[in-house]
C-alpha cells in the first residue's frame, strides 16, 4: 500500500499555503511599499522626519511588519519543501537554501529603519548633533535599507529558479506557472545588478524585469484560487 501520510502531508501543505499566501503578501506589501512610499520624501530629511514623528506607530508597524514578512517566508520556504520533495528532493533542498539565506539578511536589514526612528526621535544622547544633522543621518539609514532590500532581491530571485522547476515537474500545476516563476526568478536576480551596474538604464530596463516577476504573483494567485492537483495513491 502506499504512503498515504505522504499524500495527506502534501494537501495539508497546500491548505498552509493558500492560507499564507494571502497573509504574506498582505504584509510585505504594507511593510515593503505602503509604510515607505506613505511617510519618507525623497531628497527631503526634514519632512520625512517629519512624517515619522507625526506618525510614529505607523512607522513601527512596518519595522514589525517587516520581520512578520521574513518569518512567514520561513513558514513558506519550509512548506513548499514538504509539497516537492517527492518531485525532486535535490532541487526541493536547493529551494529551501536559497530561499533561506536572504531572511537573515532582510531581518538585518531592518536595523536600518530602526535607527532612522531612532535618529528622528532624538534622544538626549543625540543632543551633540544638530537637527539637520539627525535628519541627514536618518536619511541615510533609510537609504541603507533599500540598498539592503536590492541586496535581499537576489536571492528573493534565486530560489524561485529551483521552485519553478519543481512547479513545472510536478504535474500539480500547469506548466506554464513553473516557466513564469522561473522567469520571476530571473526578474528578481537581474533587478539589484540592473541598478548597481546601469543605473542610467533603470527606466527602460526595471519595467521589463516587474513584468517578469509577475509570474510568482501569478502562481500565489492560483494555489490561493485553484489549489493543486495532487495525485491520488493507489496501491
Amino acid at each position: 500500500m502506499a504512503n498515504l501520510n505522504t499524500d495527506l502531508s502534501q494537501h495539508k501543505a497546500v491548505t498552509i499555503l493558500r492560507i499564507l499566501y494571502p497573509i504574506w503578501a498582505v504584509v510585505g506589501l504594507f511593510s515593503i511599499i505602503y509604510v515607505p512610499i506613505t511617510l519618507i520624501v525623497v531628497e527631503d530629511a526634514a519632512a520625512t522626519a517629519s512624517n515619522i514623528l507625526a506618525n510614529e506607530s505607523l512607522f513601527r508597524m512596518g519595522i514589525a511588519g517587516s520581520l512578520i514578512t521574513q518569518l512567514i517566508h520561513i513558514a513558506v520556504v519550509l512548506v513548499l519543501y514538504k509539497l516537492f520533495k517527492t518531485v525532486n528532493k535535490d532541487h526541493a533542498l536547493l529551494l529551501v537554501v536559497l530561499g533561506l539565506v536572504g531572511v537573515p539578511i532582510s531581518m538585518l536589514n531592518t536595523l536600518n529603519r530602526v535607527a532612522a526612528l531612532l535618529l528622528a526621535s532624538g534622544g538626549d544622547y543625540l543632543k551633540v548633533f544638530s537637527s539637520e544633522q539627525l535628519q541627514a543621518l536618518m536619511m541615510f539609514f533609510l537609504n541603507m535599507n533599500e540598498q539592503g532590500i536590492f541586496i535581499a532581491t537576489i536571492f528573493w530571485g534565486l530560489w524561485l529558479l529551483p521552485l519553478g522547476y519543481l512547479i513545472y515537474n510536478s504535474g500539480y500545476f500547469p506548466k506554464i506557472l513553473g516557466v513564469l516563476m522561473i522567469l520571476a526568478g530571473i526578474g528578481y536576480t537581474l533587478e539589484p545588478f540592473v541598478r548597481f551596474l546601469l543605473p542610467n538604464f533603470t527606466a527602460i530596463i526595471l519595467p521589463v524585469l516587474y513584468l517578469l516577476v509577475m509570474g510568482e504573483i501569478i502562481f500565489m494567485g492560483w494555489v490561493v484560487l485553484k489549489g493543486a492537483k495532487i495525485p491520488e495513491t493507489t496501491s
